[in-house]
């Protein structure tokens, strides 16, 4: 699983947060999917990595911007996980 975090610029409202999700979650198969206007990104869960490149000509056509792009691997914090 990965974790990618991107910042998006021109998200104003929970609506833009919505538009932005949709966006994704229609191009990539992915397991989750959170935006926030107030902290200017995205997270998003996959199965497969997915390029800046990939997310930027997702989000082009949407008008949102997308300004920072990090990946890393991500592990599931279950209920009774070792720490």
């Amino acid at each position: 699983m990965v974790q990618i975090i991107v910042g998006i610029d021109g998200m104003a409202c929970e609506m833009c947060e919505a538009h932005v999700n949709e966006a994704i979650r229609g191009k990539f198969p992915v397991k989750k999917v959170t935006s926030s206007h107030k902290k200017a990104q995205s997270v998003i869960i996959s199965e497969q990595n997915i390029s800046e490149t990939e997310l930027r000509e997702a989000l082009d056509p949407t008008g949102y911007k997308l300004t920072s792009y990090e990946s890393a691997p991500y592990e599931k914090k279950g209920l009774f996980s070792r720490k």
